[in-house]
């Protein structure tokens, strides 16, 4: 079975990747699972770790002289690599470790296909590069963002570098939002997924360079293949001069929530 992996073309192998993690953080969910303190309140789990090295299994099998970063076991292989792979075993570990179904499992290979799974749906997100699709119940159909649910994911977990200039929060009290959105946190980038999907009409965080993110490089890839407004929370492109995220599945969502919040910064310089 593991040397069928081989064979698989790269969005074959991030899929199966997400879905060997997804395998273990299903399996493992509801137990008392060890935590494993990485300072500032953050931890990971049992399930975390043993959700990479699913995963890990599958990309070296599939390809074995790809680099690797990951969520808990760190670079592996060339960070310079032509061909890297960004791994978040467990995005969500904090609503995890509750009971909290709302997780992502993300596989990215930077620059090229991705996959997003929901290890409790079923549900695998994913994309060539190309185009965006959505895989469950053995049948997969292509991705349509639409923002007629009129949810927007606001991520309120820190750090908050954009502040006092940005914050989050404020953008939940600004008038034209409340009149326009409903805002929704679940705290994991499956919301991201989502917004591909027509689940959510946007996602917006702070941040740096999110666009090597283990956390959101596989989420950021569909949106994009899928056609949604992605951009910084400057409106700019993400990446290295880039910080935080605005992804909206229409331009006219994106311009909304852009002008909400520039008249929270302005309002504060």
């Amino acid at each position: 079975m593991i040397n069928s992996y081989a064979d698989l073309d790269d969005a074959g192998v991030a899929i199966a990747a997400a879905r060997a993690g997804a395998d273990v953080v299903h399996t493992l969910y509801g137990r008392r699972l060890t935590r494993i303190d990485k300072g500032a309140g953050d931890f990971a789990t049992a399930a975390d770790v043993e959700a990479e090295k699913a995963i890990l299994d599958v990309i070296r099998a599939a390809r074995p002289d790809d680099a690797v970063l990951g969520e808990e076991g760190g670079q592996q292989g060339a960070a310079d690599a032509v061909r890297q792979w960004l791994v978040d075993p467990l995005c969500g570990t904090l609503n995890y470790a509750v009971g909290n179904m709302l997780v992502a499992v993300n596989v990215a290979l930077r620059d090229g296909a991705a996959a997003v799974a929901d290890p409790f749906s079923g549900e695998v997100f994913f994309t060539d590069g190309e185009t965006a699709r959505v895989r469950q119940n053995g049948g997969d159909a292509q991705l349509a963002p639409t923002p007629a649910t009129q949810l927007v994911d606001v991520n309120l977990d820190p750090p908050f570098p954009g502040a006092p200039g940005f914050r989050a929060v404020d953008l939940l009290a600004h008038p034209g939002f409340v009149e326009r959105f409903r805002p929704r946190v679940v705290s994991t980038t499956l919301a991201l997924a989502w917004v591909a999907a027509g689940k959510r009409a946007a996602y917006v965080t702070d941040g740096g360079d999110l666009s090597g993110s283990v956390h959101f490089a596989a989420g950021i890839a569909v949106c994009r293949a899928a056609g949604c407004v992605v951009t910084g929370i400057d409106g700019g492109p993400i990446g290295q001069a880039g910080r935080g995220l605005v992804v909206a599945a229409d331009a006219e969502t994106h311009g909304l929530l852009m002008s909400m919040i520039r008249s929270r910064s302005q309002n504060r310089t």
